[in-house]
């Protein structure tokens, strides 16, 4: 099965995927994206051409014409985009019905979840203009190599750690864009572990006694050792300061030079001298969790964010295997079943296609 053949031939096993015909009929009319068999015969055929004009590249003239010439439809094109506006709650529901049927079990008792969002631009000449853009967020499953819960939204919406509702026991692992105390507190406290990467002056930092720390300070020291394993703090606006641990490695030299080089490229373009701090920093990877240390040593940690690069390949493939890129209407009306229908295709075709694998299965290693 892959993205060519689930119009076609495989189109009955996509069905039987999603529960069969009877059970999107049912969740068609639940969420009032079919009513009756007319024009269209039933839900089934309603998704099936709704894929088609979301997968191709016809756009609304050649998908009906498509539909008419091979018995699935007869229908205008203003009738198809109308119907293309009404299921955006429906597959809204089948992603869910999607990602509830491949939740995996834990792997050594320890769901390992990936966090992270991506961007397709919005249509049109002022949206290009003004940078908007949908955005997708996202958890990536391991051991399964899946896509665990997505969520939709607008350029507007920040990716925050705690958007999506947290597995307990979980280990969420996600880059140095969600690093805010308050929604880390929030996952912990809802029964997960965290490991995420910082920069120096990223939070508030604080010791025992809650007293300023400064991260150079601590990355100076230990440029003889090479590594950091200690408790730190994160100051909070309304609430105490949340005990987490921070785990750092020096990068090679090779991979010192390039950060460096980074750093003072980014200076460049604002007009500005790089910092002493920022070039020390520039040498460590720095990641803070709230893994106990008796069980997750500093390599494991180390190990754990490493394996965030599995979903940037999961987006990637998202993107160029079922072709997902800027809707092309304007009409949120339209333009949110259009990206909808890409990330029910992924879901569904991502057990099946050995075609779509990007990399080895990756090993439990905790």
């Amino acid at each position: 099965m892959t993205p060519n053949t689930v119009l076609g031939r495989d189109w009955p096993k996509l069905v039987a995927m999603l529960g069969g015909a009877e059970a999107l009929r049912s969740s068609a009319v639940e969420t009032k994206a079919f009513r009756r068999a007319r024009k269209v015969a039933s839900a089934a055929d309603l998704l099936r051409l709704v894929l088609a004009y979301c997968l191709g590249r016809g756009g609304l003239r050649l998908t009906a014409a498509w539909a008419g010439a091979i018995g699935l439809a007869d229908l205008s094109n203003p009738a198809l985009l109308q119907r293309l506006r009404q299921c955006g709650d429906w597959l809204t529901l089948l992603i869910g019905q999607a990602l509830a049927a491949g939740m995996p079990a834990p792997c050594r008792g320890r769901l390992i979840r990936l966090i992270d969002a991506t961007s397709v631009p919005k249509a049109g000449a002022a949206a290009r203009r003004g940078n908007r853009v949908w955005r997708i967020h996202a958890a990536f499953d391991l051991p399964a190599e899946r896509f665990g819960a997505v969520q939709l939204t607008d350029g507007g919406t920040a990716e925050r750690l705690d958007r999506i509702a947290v597995v307990p026991g979980e280990i969420r692992v996600a880059d140095r864009a969600h690093l805010h105390p308050d929604a880390i507190a929030n996952v912990c406290a809802d029964g997960a572990d965290v490991v995420v990467r910082t920069g120096w002056k990223s939070a508030r930092w604080r010791d025992a006694a809650d007293q300023p720390v400064r991260l150079p300070d601590l990355l100076r020291a230990a440029t003889a050792t090479g590594w950091i394993d200690q408790p730190i703090w994160l100051a909070r606006n309304d609430a105490a300061p949340l005990k987490l641990r921070l785990v750092a490695r020096r990068k090679s030299d090779a991979e010192i030079a390039e950060a460096r080089r980074k750093v003072r490229r980014a200076a460049q373009r604002q007009g500005e001298q790089p910092s002493q701090a920022s070039l020390l920093a520039a040498d460590w990877v720095m990641l803070i969790t709230s893994l106990p240390a008796n069980e997750y040593g500093t390599e494991t940690v180390l190990l754990l964010y490493r394996l965030r690069w599995r979903i940037e390949l999961a987006f990637k493939r998202l993107k160029s295997v079922v072709g997902l890129h800027g809707p092309p209407g304007k009409d949120d009306r339209s333009a949110r079943p259009y990206l909808l229908a890409h990330l029910l295709t992924i879901l569904l075709l991502e057990p099946l296609v050995d075609a779509l694998e990007d990399s080895p299965r990756w090993a439990p290693a905790v």
